[in-house]
């Protein structure tokens, strides 16, 4: 398993946006596992709502990881992705 943590700068949070992109671009790793944890809630990206149901807000600090036969190449774009949109 791969993970990294970081803090969300966006000032919305993880709102309808960006939660539908990155559940989209987690769906590409059909064959490994992506989840989101906050405040030790973890849920899969993929799932859209429950990911908004994080309530994940500017400031707050999420871990993301990723196990599955593709967890390095998931979990460079899942850090990519949350460094350009969150």
């Amino acid at each position: 398993m791969k993970q990294f943590t970081y803090t969300i700068t966006d000032p919305l949070g993880i709102h309808a946006r960006p939660a539908g992109l990155l559940a989209k671009a987690a769906k590409a790793y059909a064959d490994t596992t992506v989840t989101v944890t906050k405040d030790g809630n973890t849920v899969k990206a993929t799932q859209l709502m429950k990911l908004m149901g994080l309530t994940v807000k500017q400031g707050n600090v999420v871990t993301v990881a990723a196990d599955g036969p593709q967890e390095d190449a998931a979990i460079a774009a899942m850090e990519k992705f949350f460094k350009e949109n969150l």
